[in-house]
């Protein structure tokens, strides 16, 4: 006697829809509210607090709370962890992402956020170091070299940038040179180094456990 098996249809991923429909009741009154947004939906991956606001809204009111540090990275090689350093900028409000070297960057992994997020070009090292310098921001490398120091014991400054280096080379010798000093990021197992945006992520919420968590320190 043959045994017939059931068969099982592969497996469907299920569908979850982002956001928000289209505004119910009398519509709100305000500049910062989109007559598109508020007809069609909003289906945007923001804050619940911005559902249908225009995007220039958002952004002027995230201008009046962004925090004091900025964020650079280099990209002499198409760096393909800049967009997720730009996403994790705007997650942790970073006054403004900048980059150096070339101006074209792989934009996917910001997953749009970069529209909410200042970023700035810088052509050469020379161009940036002087910007910072002249607003008077604390350059901070953040990989590992000889005489780099801890990044969990440092006190970071209110007022400063944190650089990152490409994914392979690190922080170039130029931005080493330029530094106030070089922070590196304690590790417990076999690899040499941790990927590029995932070490952004890290400093940066170093910066807001001190300043914005830790009032009473600095």
């Amino acid at each position: 006697m043959s045994i017939e098996h059931a068969v099982v249809p592969d497996y469907v991923e299920p569908h979850h829809e982002v956001g928000v429909g289209p505004w119910e009741g009398e519509w709100p009154q305000g500049e910062q509210w989109d007559p598109e947004l508020l007809a069609e939906g909003d289906r945007r991956n923001v804050l619940d607090a911005y559902r249908y606001w225009t995007m220039e809204a958002i952004v002027a009111e995230l201008d009046t709370r962004r925090h004091d540090f900025h964020v650079a990275i280099e990209n002499w090689q198409h760096d393909m962890n800049i967009g997720t350093v730009v996403r994790t900028a705007n997650a942790f409000l970073a006054k403004e992402v900048h980059i150096i070297g070339r101006r074209r960057w792989n934009k996917r992994g910001a997953m749009v956020t970069d529209r909410y997020q200042h970023v700035r070009h810088h052509p050469t090292v020379e161009d940036f170091v002087a910007w910072a310098q002249g607003e008077g921001l604390a350059i901070i490398g953040i990989d590992i070299f000889p005489d780099s120091e801890q990044l969990e014991t440092y006190e970071l400054p209110r007022n400063c940038v944190l650089v990152f280096g490409q994914e392979g080379p690190g922080l170039s010798e130029e931005v080493h040179a330029a530094a106030e000093t070089t922070l590196s990021i304690e590790q417990f197992g076999s690899t040499r180094s941790i990927n590029a945006a995932s070490a952004a992520g890290i400093a940066m919420h170093a910066w807001v456990r001190r300043h914005v968590f830790n009032q009473t320190v600095g």
